[in-house]
Parts: structure tokens; C-alpha cells; sequence
């Protein structure tokens, strides 16, 4: 693996695991798609530093977990603005 993509999977694991970023969040602020986010956090992390690949999963569980609030949160946003 060439050496920027380990050090970019490193810096999105790290962020992640320190803000409680989200995957979109995370590609935002990296400014790469969802999808690289996901295969560094969820493959390349694993092969360059296993207790990082543990934090980060745990972090990314947990934003799983609660998507549907979020979602939820979202929608009724959305619609109170329209009213107004």
C-alpha cells in the first residue's frame, strides 16, 4: 500500500475517533468520497494499526446505531422551515 493512503486512513481514523465524526462528516472534511472513508476505516486500518481499527469500528457502530435519529431529526428540520 503507497505510504499517503496509510497516512490518510491514519487521519481519518484518528479524526473519527476523536470528534465522533460520521462517515459523511469525515469525507467532507477530508474532502474524499464516503466510499474511500468506509475502506480506510473499515479494511486498510485493520492491516496498519489493529487497536485504532477497534476504536474506530466502535465509533462507526455507534453512528450506525443512531442514523435513524439523526434521519428522523433531519426530516422534521426540513419541514419546520418550510412552514415558516
Amino acid at each position: 500500500m503507497k505510504l499517503y493512503i496509510e497516512e490518510r486512513a491514519l487521519e481519518i481514523a484518528t479524526y473519527i475517533i476523536e470528534n465522533k465524526a460520521t462517515v459523511r462528516q469525515a469525507a467532507k472534511h477530508f474532502g474524499v468520497s464516503k466510499s474511500t472513508v468506509h475502506k480506510d476505516c473499515s479494511e486498510r486500518i485493520i492491516n496498519i494499526n489493529p487497536a485504532l481499527a477497534v476504536s474506530v469500528r466502535k465509533v462507526l457502530d455507534i453512528n450506525k446505531s443512531e442514523r435513524h435519529i439523526r434521519g428522523g431529526m433531519a426530516t422534521k428540520e426540513k419541514y419546520l422551515h418550510m412552514k415558516s
